[in-house]
């Protein structure tokens, strides 16, 4: 016998928002919009339903990307669904003046052209309430110049996922030393092929392993900042 299918209205908010993590873990993009509306329709707060419902499932996802245990084409399909959930609630969260967190830009490397990584801290920095600029792939020096100069972030982010590409982190961050700005943003590298050592090595101010790191430790970093302005 086939199974029952899940009606999303008659589970609890608790079974809701556990469905929608499953539900993001498969890449179901509708059943997040639905999820999303009912929860929105049943009281929640655009915040807490970004925070519990999507962000915590992508948090998995992440998780499980870095382990292995996930692929490219999987992640794709959850962030798809991630992004269909926030398309919602982007909206709402902007209306409520959601807690603003800071500015990201953020970007890969100059002859790397991988992003999957990057989208998803991107996503999920987006989540935590930062305004994300994301440059895309393949950026020399002079694209992060150009949105330092534009964008007057609080944090620059770089991700790479080649050996090929990672020094070239360095001349970004060497770059921003000799032009006197090194001290006035955060720098946070990250990718498969990097480590700790690395980003210490390259002058960066964090290495992220995973997106969920990522979110956390730029949320340190602002925390920090915001208790030197006090």
């Amino acid at each position: 016998m086939a199974d029952d299918e899940i009606i999303l209205s008659e589970l609890s908010d608790e079974e809701l928002v556990q469905q929608m993590h499953d539900d993001l873990y498969d890449g179901l993009k509708e059943e997040i919009e639905e999820g999303t509306n009912i929860l929105l329709e049943r009281g929640w707060e655009p915040y807490t339903v970004l925070t519990e419902a999507l962000v915590e499932g992508m948090r998995i996802v992440g998780e499980d990307f870095r382990d292995g245990i996930l692929f490219v084409p999987e992640v794709l399909l959850s962030a798809n669904a991630m992004k269909a959930g926030m398309a919602i609630l982007r909206p709402l969260l902007a209306a409520t003046n959601a807690p603003k967190q800071g500015k990201l830009v953020i970007g890969t490397v100059k002859g790397d052209i991988h992003d999957i990584g990057k989208n998803l801290v991107g996503m999920m920095m987006e989540g935590a309430g930062f305004d994300v600029i994301d440059l895309g792939i393949n950026n020399p020096v002079e694209n992060y110049l150009a949105a330092i100069d534009e964008h007057k972030p609080d944090i620059i982010g770089m991700s790479a996922l080649l050996t090929t590409t990672m020094p070239y982190m360095k001349v970004v961050i060497d770059t921003m030393k000799e032009k006197g700005i090194r001290d006035d943003y955060v720098v946070l590298v990250g990718g498969a092929p990097l480590n700790e050592e690395f980003g210490k090595a390259v002058g960066a101010d964090g290495y992220c392993r995973d997106a969920a790191v990522a979110v956390e430790t730029a949320k340190d970093f602002m925390k920090r900042r915001h208790n030197v302005r006090a």
